[in-house]
């Protein structure tokens, strides 16, 4: 079986400087706010091109604690609005609704899956404070457009980085593209910790501060507390790991692109709806997206031709109970995209053979 991602290969593939990272971490007895934290957001702060970046718990917390920050600082109140892709994963919206802002959840683009820059503007109100672009799936969200209309807008451009760890857009790297970036670490991101992980990236000294307390209680003086704030903080052991991690990210993004070239280039399927090579130079290829009418019947055929797959996601966040009050929404693109998305395994420790493997099986599929 070739399975969709085994975490195991990825850890193993740089297991000699993991284990050192964590024996280091763990002899030295201190495993909050240390060293591994100041030299791994020294470190992501300098491959992102961002002046600051704050180490925190996960990639739901990082999106949070930017709104809350916002808030802190004035820029935003409760009641305001937050323009979000429709399609996005869960914890885009939970971060604007947890701080008591309301999401405008606009469609994407069929061909791309991002924000549709041309919907955008006419969905800004008196009450609108800020776009959040999601790059999902690993493809960069932000367009010329999009900048463009915060700046005339006077929006906030928040990004939600959680997929797309060292995407590119011309000569900068998501992360650094609006006034601050959400990341999630997740062991199954292109950049994983081994376990939860996140952080914040900004060039805004004044946010950054707020983040940064609001992620410790609140608290900028030990014992001292200013802001209402969470415990949200990178663990020594995280940090030192990514450490390590982000050393190999540019060639294990390089690697994911040429297999992602191999499936656009090699499936010929007229059933099947894959990105154009177009899409997959441009993206780092979190997830390699398969569209399908018939989704499930494809699932069942990888399946039993021995290849995992995954669904990024069966029910768009409109449809979930959680928000139940927006079921009357109408998002024909979302919905299809959702009804009719499967992921396939794409990651830097497959082998020709797997990769030859999933080739056919989509070629086959009937």
């Amino acid at each position: 079986m070739i399975k969709y991602l085994e975490l195991s290969k990825v850890t193993a593939m740089h297991s000699d400087e993991i284990n050192e990272a964590v024996r280091r971490v763990v002899e030295g007895g201190w495993y909050l706010q240390g060293e591994e934290n100041r030299l791994f957001e020294a470190e992501y702060a300098r491959y992102t091109g961002t002046k600051h970046c704050i180490g925190c718990g996960n990639g739901l917390d990082s999106l949070w604690l930017i709104l809350r920050a916002y808030m802190e600082m004035g820029v935003m109140k409760r009641g305001d609005e937050v323009i979000v892709p429709a399609n996005t994963y869960i914890a885009s919206i939970l971060a604007i609704t947890e701080n008591g802002l309301t999401p405008v959840l606009v469609e994407p683009r069929e061909d791309t899956f991002q924000i549709d820059d041309s919907l955008i503007e006419q969905a800004v109100t008196p009450r609108t404070r800020a776009v959040m672009i999601v790059h999902l799936y690993g493809r960069c969200a932000y367009t010329e457009r999009i900048g463009g209309i915060c700046k005339r807008h006077g929006l906030k451009l928040i990004e939600d980085n959680a997929q797309a760890h060292g995407c590119t857009f011309g000569a900068k790297r998501t992360g650094s593209l609006g006034d601050a970036a959400g990341h999630s670490f997740y062991p199954g991101k292109n950049l994983g910790a081994l376990g939860d992980a996140g952080a914040v990236t900004t060039d805004d000294d004044e946010l950054a501060a707020t983040v940064r307390a609001l992620g410790n209680y609140g608290s900028a003086r030990k014992y001292v507390f200013d802001l209402r704030g969470r415990n949200s903080r990178l663990d020594e052991l995280q940090a030192a790991v990514l450490r390590v991690k982000l050393k190999y990210l540019d060639a294990d993004n390089a690697a994911r692109r040429t297999i992602a070239m191999r499936y656009a280039g090699e499936v010929k399927n007229p059933l099947l709806r894959l990105p154009d090579l177009d899409y997959c130079r441009l993206s780092v290829h979190h997830i390699f997206p398969v569209m399908c009418e018939r989704r499930d019947e494809l699932q069942r055929h990888l399946s039993e031709g021995g290849v995992a797959t995954m669904i990024h996601y069966p029910i768009p966040p409109h449809r979930q109970r959680c928000y139940a009050g927006w079921s009357a929404l109408s998002l024909p693109i979302t919905e299809k995209i959702h009804r009719e998305e499967l992921s396939v395994p794409l990651n830097q420790t497959m082998t020709r053979g797997d990769v030859d493997t999933v080739i056919s099986l989509l070629n086959d599929f009937k």
